[in-house]
């Protein structure tokens, strides 16, 4: 079994189109999405969900208001302000709050209970291109890389209990614990990136992170002619740093078209950046057999 997460160091570079086309191309295989904060490889794949899970992580008080007095004590001891005496009633601001549990310690009244935090959900879904395991973490919670994980360890049961040789992963952008999360333990990192200057800047930094964890990585260059010198620059940054270019992609409409009609665009055209895309699974397939 190969897990091959799909990384980007920065948001908007292409790396959930190009984690679908190549979802779409390759054979035997489960899929998860652990960009759990804004999931959305669900929009080109449409899982048709056949289990549905909450996500519990950290703790969160509930207040009793038969048993509570609103004596303030709790208010004094918050050290994040997230308690406030309203119009006479106790109030818990859930987004300030860290969970500590210092005001159900404190509660004269025993009136504030600490309970499970749900704070998200998780799904085992089917595609015509096989499964696929995402999630959907909740507005301002927190706990993603937890989430990551329930993620990859479900892709990962899935694919050994239906012999399934390969685990494609999109993963989040950036370089916090959402995508540590997603790498560690991964065979092959494939890292998109755009011919921008900050796209430069963060394929450094997610690279750094991915040798960090003795990932074997590799570099896309989407949309390489709209900056035609700065995709030189990174060719030259990953020729110096020894990381394997293996492909750079067009700018075409035609990804466009395809993500308006809901497609991988490997399905709706069999034009240039088709090809290309092609052309780059073939080299993955090739690195990680």
């Amino acid at each position: 079994m190969k897990e091959i997460v799909i990384i980007s160091g920065k948001g908007g570079t292409g790396k959930t189109v190009i984690a679908a086309s190549i979802a779409a191309l390759a054979k035997n295989k489960v899929m998860g999405d652990c960009d759990v904060d804004a999931s959305n490889l669900y929009l080109l794949l449409h899982p048709e969900i056949k289990e549905k899970n909450d996500f519990y992580a950290g703790i969160i008080p509930s207040i009793d208001l038969e048993k509570c007095t609103n004596c303030g004590r709790c208010q004094e001891v918050c050290r994040f302000d997230a308690i406030k005496i309203i119009k006479g009633q106790t109030v818990i601001d859930l987004v300030s709050c860290e969970g500590c549990g210092l005001c159900a310690l404190v509660c004269p009244e025993q009136a504030i209970q600490m309970k499970e935090n749900n704070c998200g959900e998780w799904y085992i879904s089917e595609t015509k291109y096989g499964p696929l395991v995402h999630a959907r973490l909740g507005i301002a919670e927190e706990n993603s890389g937890k989430l990551v994980t329930l993620v990859r360890q479900n892709a990962q049961a899935i694919a050994k209990k239906n012999n399934l040789e390969l685990i494609i992963v999109d993963g989040p952008p950036g370089i916090g614990c959402p995508l540590i999360a997603t790498l560690s333990g991964a065979n092959l990192a494939v890292v998109v990136t755009e011919p921008t200057l900050s796209g430069l800047h963060d394929l450094k930094r997610v690279v750094k992170v991915a040798q960090h964890f003795g990932v074997k990585t590799v570099v896309i260059i989407n949309k390489y002619d709209i900056n035609l010198e700065n995709s030189a620059k990174i060719e030259d940054w990953c020729q110096k740093a020894n990381i394997p270019m293996i492909g750079k992609i067009h700018f075409d409409n035609i990804i466009t078209e395809a993500l308006v009609k809901g497609l991988p665009v490997v399905e709706y055209s069999d034009n240039t950046v088709t090809k290309e895309i092609k052309d780059i699974w073939q080299k993955i397939k090739t690195i990680v057999e």
